[in-house]
């Protein structure tokens, strides 16, 4: 079968509950590659009519509410323990330099750092679990994550559609390359912020006081 065959015949409901669940259990605490899902997918549906762009922004908006809100009560919940047994589990993306970033984006910004971690994929990851270690009042939690939410979300679907509908016949040709665009964006935010969290953490070890003297 062709590849634009295949692309046909995905059943739209499948991906709709891809991106959801995708987003949901990235916004939750677990590091997936939502982003790239979301762009893939909107991506996708510019180029085939039996998925609804409406639709699939509407349950990426979903997940990542539903996704945060479920990290922000497992974090009010489990407290500093809990980034602890996420930093021995995930030690790549809840090590202490990743923590610190994101502990000093909350001191900082508050409430805002959970709706602009919607738009940077390291604290996409936090902003739930540790919005309610901090104890972040849910009423200002909640604000910031459906703001951030369907703004992050729905309109990174629209950016997207709307973009491949007018690159169509350009993607035609080369529709891959739009997929591998996505990867690499991704990628590279990740290093990025993976560079800025090493950084971090060499800091602050060096700012520890060292150990006195017997």
């Amino acid at each position: 079968m062709h590849i634009q065959e295949w692309l046909e015949n995905i059943p739209a409901v499948s991906v709709y509950l891809l991106v959801a669940l995708v987003i949901g259990l990235e916004s939750l605490g677990i590091p997936l590659p939502g982003e790239i899902v979301l762009v893939s997918s909107a991506l996708l549906a510019s180029q085939q009519g039996h998925i609804d762009p409406v639709v699939l922004g509407v349950c990426a908006t979903a997940g990542a509410i539903v996704g945060d809100s479920i990290g922000y009560a497992i974090g009010r919940r489990g407290g500093k323990p809990l980034l602890v047994w996420l930093g021995g589990k995930f030690p790549k993306h809840f090590g202490p330099g990743s923590v610190a970033v994101a502990e000093r984006s909350f001191h900082r910004w508050g409430m805002w750092a959970v709706f602009f971690g919607r738009f940077v994929a390291l604290l996409r990851i936090f902003a739930g679990p540790l919005a309610g270690v901090l104890k972040m009042p849910y009423w200002k939690f909640l604000t910031a994550n459906v703001l951030g939410g369907v703004l992050w979300a729905g309109g990174t679907t629209a950016l997207i559609y709307y973009v491949g509908i007018v690159a169509e016949p350009w993607l035609k040709r080369f529709s891959w390359l739009g997929l591998v665009a996505a990867l690499v964006i991704g990628l590279g935010s990740m290093l990025l912020l993976k560079r800025r969290a090493a950084k971090a953490q060499t800091d602050a070890a060096a700012a520890a006081p060292a150990p006195a003297a017997d």
